[in-house]
């Protein structure tokens, strides 16, 4: 592991604690460098939406708790912020709490089907989100006159789908 993504890790120890008596989701840890400096984030979401008041709290705690354990050696900004309104899916937890959404998946290759006799090959679409299976690591995505099996490691991307 390296020294950046053991940071990351570390980081999830510290934060987590804080996340459950809040009752928040950690969605992810990420320590990057953008524009010459680096960012230590922290992406957190509840049921119904973060506040920026929950942002405030978490950051007060996961900050006086970074400085007391200080193992990280580079100078960096820390954010904990909201993932977003369309951010990618990436834990069982996203897939589970979007069944029977509209959502955008785009797939790493075209699947090929077969409608009235006509062929037809795609890798992005818009579809209810019918099922997830943690187990089998696969979502049922359905449409208006049919459903399709998607495994999740075929998919590239997928998220809530919003119309603006």
């Amino acid at each position: 592991m390296g020294k950046h993504r053991d940071y990351e890790k570390k980081t999830e120890e510290l934060i987590l604690p804080i996340l459950n008596r809040y009752g928040y989701e950690l969605v992810e840890v990420e320590f990057v460098k953008e524009g010459g400096s680096w960012h230590l984030r922290a992406y957190i979401d509840k049921q119904g939406g973060i506040t920026m008041d929950d942002l405030t709290a978490v950051s007060r705690e996961l900050s006086d708790l970074l400085d007391k354990n200080d193992f990280i050696e580079e100078s960096y900004i820390l954010e904990v912020s909201s993932p977003g309104l369309l951010r990618p899916f990436k834990k069982p937890g996203d897939f589970l709490r979007n069944i029977g959404e509209d959502v955008e998946v785009k797939l790493f290759a075209p699947v090929v089907w077969e409608e009235n006799g006509k062929k037809y090959s795609d890798r992005e679409f818009i579809g209810i989100l019918k099922d997830y299976r943690e187990q089998e690591n696969a979502i049922t995505l359905g449409f208006d006159d049919r459903e399709m099996e998607i495994a999740v490691k075929d998919i590239a991307f997928i998220r809530k789908f919003i119309e603006f």
